[in-house]
C-alpha cells in the first residue's frame, strides 16, 4: 500500500466518486458525483472515479460502463485512470493479514442465525457450529467510540461498540466487505476528502477504527443529503429511481446543483455542460449543503423536474 500522505506537490485535497455498479447513474448518484466533483475543484485538488465492484450477485451488466459514459455525458471527468475494486484483492489481502497479526481480525464461524439469538451484534463468537470458509470480522473493543467532525453535518459521534459490533472484512462466501476495500482504497489512492452521500455516514465510525488500526490516514468526510422519490425512500430503492439522461444533462445538473442547497441562479445562463460546470465552480458555496433528503424526484432521468 502506498504512503496515503505522498501526493503530488501542490494537491491538498484529492477527492473521489464510487459508484456501485448496481444500476444507471440517477438523480442521487449524480448529486454525490457533482457534490464530490466540486468540493475537488473549489480546493484546486484531484478527483477520481472508483468502481465498487465487489459483490458480483448484485451487479447489472454494463452498468459500470453506462455508469462512466453517463459521467462523461456530465462533464464529470476524473484526473485519472479509473479503478475497479474487481481487480485488486491482493490489496485487501495483505491488509487483511495485517489486522489478523495485529490482533485486530479474528476468523469467526458464527451465522445470521446465531447472531440473532443475541439481538444481531456481534461482541463474542457464539457460533453453534464451525464452518469451512469462517467469515473474517474486526474486533472493535469494548466500549469504542468516534468522533469527527463532518464538513456538512458538524460534530458526529459514533457508538461503534455498543450498535455495531465487531463488522465483517471478508464475509464467509469469500467476497470482500464494503469496509475494508473503501479504507484499503482510500489509503492506496492518497483520498483527502471523502464526500459522499449520507446514507454512508453510518460507517464513517467503523472506516475510522480501521483507519487507525491500519496506521493510515483518517481523511476528511462531508456527507450530502440523499435525493429522495415520491415515496419517500432513498433513490437507488424507489420506484422513482429512472436513470438520468446522458443525452440531455442539464437539467438534471441543474437539479443536482439545488439539491446541493446552491443558488439556481449561478447556472441561470449556462446553456452548454461546459459552461454549467464553470458556472458552478465558481459559485459553489460548501456551508449552504443542507441535511435533509432532497426530494421527492419525479421521473428526473426522462426530463421532468422535481414536484
Amino acid at each position: 500500500m502506498s504512503d496515503p500522505n505522498d501526493h503530488p506537490a501542490g494537491i491538498v485535497h484529492r477527492g473521489r466518486f464510487a459508484p456501485s455498479p448496481t444500476g444507471d447513474l440517477h438523480a442521487g448518484s449524480l448529486l454525490a458525483a457533482l457534490g464530490s466533483w466540486l468540493f475537488a475543484r473549489r480546493a484546486g485538488g484531484e478527483w477520481l472515479v472508483r468502481i465498487e465492484d465487489l459483490d458480483p450477485p448484485r451487479e447489472v451488466a454494463g452498468a459500470a460502463d453506462r455508469q462512466l459514459a453517463a459521467l462523461q455525458a456530465f462533464g464529470l471527468e476524473p484526473d485519472g485512470p479509473v479503478v475497479r475494486q474487481s481487480a485488486r484483492g491482493a490489496l485487501y489481502q495483505d491488509a487483511l493479514e495485517r489486522l489478523m497479526s495485529s490482533g485486530h481480525a479474528f476468523e469467526c464461524h458464527c451465522s445470521r442465525a446465531d447472531l440473532a439469538a443475541i439481538g444481531g451484534i456481534h461482541h463474542q463468537c457464539v457460533a453453534a457450529r464451525r464452518r469451512a470458509r469462517p467469515a473474517v470480522r474486526f474486533r472493535v473493543p469494548a466500549g469504542s467510540r468516534v468522533a469527527f467532525d463532518d464538513l456538512v453535518r458538524g460534530r458526529q459521534v459514533q457508538e461503534v461498540w455498543a450498535t455495531v459490533g465487531d463488522f465483517v472484512l471478508r464475509r464467509a462466501d469469500g467476497y470482500w466487505a464494503y469496509q475494508l476495500a473503501v479504507v484499503v482504497d482510500d489509503a492506496d489512492q492518497g483520498i483527502t476528502d471523502v464526500v459522499r452521500g449520507a446514507d454512508l455516514l453510518d460507517s464513517t465510525g467503523r472506516q475510522i477504527l480501521l483507519q487507525r488500526a491500519l496506521g493510515v490516514t483518517v481523511p476528511r468526510h462531508a456527507h450530502l443529503p440523499l435525493v429522495t422519490g415520491a415515496d419517500g425512500q432513498k433513490l437507488s430503492k424507489s420506484e422513482a429511481a429512472w436513470p438520468v439522461d446522458p443525452a440531455d444533462p442539464l437539467p438534471a445538473l441543474r437539479h443536482a446543483w439545488a439539491g446541493l442547497g446552491q443558488d439556481p441562479a449561478v447556472l441561470a445562463e449556462a446553456t452548454s455542460v461546459g459552461g454549467l460546470l464553470a458556472c458552478a465552480r465558481a459559485g459553489f458555496r460548501p456551508e449552504s449543503i443542507g441535511t435533509r433528503p432532497v426530494g421527492p424526484v419525479v421521473d428526473i432521468g426522462r426530463g421532468a423536474l422535481p414536484s
